[in-house]
């Protein structure tokens, strides 16, 4: 057996599950970022150096330091994620470092963490929850309208997005008997769209018919900001929002004077800006506003999945492999 200084080295910015640990131990000498709390920037420069593959996550920005610090026997990044907005992938590309992400395998509990945070925003279920543990259920039963919600049933979702993840929504949604099923992003996709029936409509149409309006975009330049004062303004007064993309789509100040002035009716968010959210945000002060703290893949079957999928894309591009599941 190689000892560990003959082994190609490769960090791991944090606990990933123990099977594809101990599978990627078999043929690297593997460095882990131990502690309770996120690594620090210098904590991830110091634990880079000399590596020959990184096994990284969101929290991890991948810059020109970052590479430089690493050295230029680095061969391969597996990211834990399907968003890529923490890797510069052109300074990659130029070097030459191959890049692997984990789509499709989180597809599934993506999208039913998105219809979980529909049903909640819809049916009230924080402040239902409150008023239980508050003492307050039982005092209003003079009110037959107290945390009223609203139906799924009959209702028109607006995707904002309509890629692997925004489709799974969609046909999870569509077996609510929903009236209709809106659709918005840089071009009609019929080939997706046509067997649930989804219209392609446009960004502002999407906003002024929609009951549900659910973020299920890739990030990019043009959609940061996305939902702005003047997006929320074109939106029933009863919609909800959910966001299970990233939390730069939108303006959160916005968001909440939306929310408290009732422009909108509710939020529900699996992503925000900054993450972890402060629990100083004004957000969390609000009765219509249910945030989660980004567990959209998180399963124990989907875990594990991504977990397999960026250790054999690490060792196929340390063993000079087509990545299984490359990003160019």
């Amino acid at each position: 057996m190689s000892s560990p200084s003959q082994l190609p080295k490769v960090w791991v910015a944090r606990t990933f599950p123990p099977e594809g640990m101990a599978k990627l131990a078999t043929k690297c000498h593997v460095v882990v970022h131990e502690g309770a709390l996120a690594p620090s920037r210098q904590e991830i420069l110091d634990g880079v150096r000399g590596a020959h593959a990184l096994f990284i996550y969101p929290h991890v920005k991948v810059d020109k330091e970052l590479l430089d610090t690493a050295g230029q026997q680095l061969k391969v990044i597996g990211t834990f994620s399907v968003g890529l907005d923490h890797i510069d992938l052109d300074l990659c590309k130029e070097r030459g470092i191959k890049i692997g992400y984990t789509p499709d395998v989180l597809t599934t509990s993506t999208a039913e963490q998105a219809i979980t945070l529909v049903m909640a925003t819809a049916r009230r279920m924080g402040e239902c929850i409150s008023s239980v543990k508050e003492g307050v259920w039982g005092t209003t039963w003079d009110n037959a309208m107290w945390l009223a919600g609203a139906e799924i049933s009959g209702s028109v979702i607006g995707m904002v997005g309509l890629g692997r993840i925004g489709l799974a929504i969609a046909k999870r949604l569509a077996a609510f008997e929903v009236s209709k099923i809106l659709y918005t992003g840089r071009n009609p996709k019929p080939e997706l769209a046509n067997p649930i029936g989804a219209e392609f409509v446009t960004f502002d149409q999407l906003l002024e018919q929609s009951d549900f309006v659910i973020v299920a975009c890739s990030v990019n330049d043009s959609n940061k900001g996305l939902f702005d004062e003047a997006a929320f303004k074109k939106m029933k007064r009863s919609a909800i929002l959910v966001n299970i993309s990233r939390g730069v789509v939108i303006d959160q100040d916005a968001l909440y004077d939306a929310l408290k002035s009732g422009e909108i009716g509710a939020a529900g968010l699996d992503v925000t800006t900054p993450e972890p959210l402060p629990p100083s945000s004004p957000l969390l002060a609000l009765p219509n506003c249910l945030v989660t703290p980004h567990i959209a893949s998180c399963t124990v079957t989907t875990r594990n999945a991504m977990c397999d999928l960026v250790v054999e894309n690490i060792f196929a591009g340390l063993e000079g492999r087509p990545l299984k599941t490359p990003v160019f």
